[in-house]
């Protein structure tokens, strides 16, 4: 009878076991995510995150679904809001620009620091390498997962004034820029007047004569129809512009390893796709400037040396703010 007994206890726990098993799979739940993006719906970043929405959709059998937030709808144009949504969950993913990242801390600077890594060979292996994951780990710090970097490339100078091709050039000029204190120093050490400004407000005040000019990488330029308020374009390569495809991070750590997974590799193929047609848009795009009617100046090495003597004293000065270990972490 006892023999009995126990193997009828085995099996009540056997079908307890399934039970539980059965229930535990069954928690996944159906997720509507938004995603914010800082700039149009027309730049790579939104084009990226739409094939990522996509992706996520179809290996998750219509469980999760994504919708694109464009032109920092979610906050009202205010960037740096927009990542703090992410932050306290009421927006679950963002792609953000470091540069925005850069209010939590100024670690999150160096990427950028003025010509410290002038080629997409450069950037990618720092981004790849230990400074990249230097950065993961910070952006974990601040209640967001990193899933993947994406790049908006590298930042070019537009005003309606003149022609820029040396740092006297800048001198008296109001150039917009985002909320990033290390950019605001280097416009003053060039003798610059950095107005710190949402980018929403950006194309209204060049055309109202608040600013005279403002820089972004160019297909953001193009998109955002800057050539209509803009005259004259300098390419010079001055910031590298990381982007991070980032999400809240209580909420990822919440699920299950494979939705995890399909999150992290999908971001990756995605942050892989919009780094390849915004680096391929680029020629076309200083073509399309030049027929909108925009005067295009690209420095010689020669040129661009001058501008690098001129901030040396904003690269001392992070070097001091961030750590000389993070900035050679960044360094060829």
């Amino acid at each position: 009878m006892k023999r009995f007994l126990r193997i009828g206890l085995v099996m009540l726990m056997v079908v307890a076991l399934i039970g539980c098993s059965q229930a535990s799979g069954s928690e996944q739940k159906d997720m509507n995510l938004k995603i914010s993006v800082t700039v149009s719906e027309h730049d790579t970043w939104a084009v990226a995150a739409k094939q990522w929405a996509e992706d996520v959709e179809e290996q998750t059998d219509g469980r999760i679904k994504m919708k694109i937030y464009a032109n920092e709808s979610l906050s009202n144009g205010n960037s740096p809001k927009g990542l703090e949504a992410v932050q306290n969950g009421s927006t679950e993913i963002s792609i953000h620009s470091t540069i925005i990242y850069s209010v939590l801390d100024n670690k999150f600077s160096v990427p950028s620091l003025p010509w410290l890594l002038p080629n997409y060979e450069q950037a990618e292996k720092a981004m790849n390498g230990e400074g990249g994951k230097e950065l993961m780990e910070l952006i974990r710090s601040k209640g967001i997962e990193p899933l993947a970097f994406g790049e908006s490339g590298y930042r070019q100078i537009t005003n309606s004034k003149k022609p820029i091709t040396s740092p006297e050039d800048l001198k008296g000029l109001k150039i917009r820029t985002p909320s990033m204190e290390m950019m605001v120093d280097t416009y003053r050490e060039f003798g610059g007047d950095p107005t710190v400004m949402n980018f929403a407000e950006v194309f209204t005040s060049l055309q109202q004569g608040v600013i005279d000019g403002q820089e972004n990488p160019l297909p953001i330029i193009l998109n955002s129809k800057l050539a209509e308020v803009q005259d004259y374009l300098t390419v010079w390569n001055y910031m590298y512009d990381p982007l991070v495809f980032g999400m809240n991070k209580k909420l990822f750590d919440g699920l299950d390893e494979e939705t995890q997974n399909i999150l992290r590799e999908t971001a990756q193929e995605a942050a892989k796709y919009q780094i390849e047609i915004n680096r391929q848009q680029n020629e076309e795009i200083l073509k399309e400037l030049e027929a909108a009617g925009m005067e295009i100046v690209e420095l010689t090495p020669e040129q661009i040396a001058a501008f690098q003597k001129a901030v040396q004293p904003v690269i001392s000065k992070y070097e001091d703010l961030v750590g000389k270990d993070l900035l050679d972490l960044f360094r060829d």
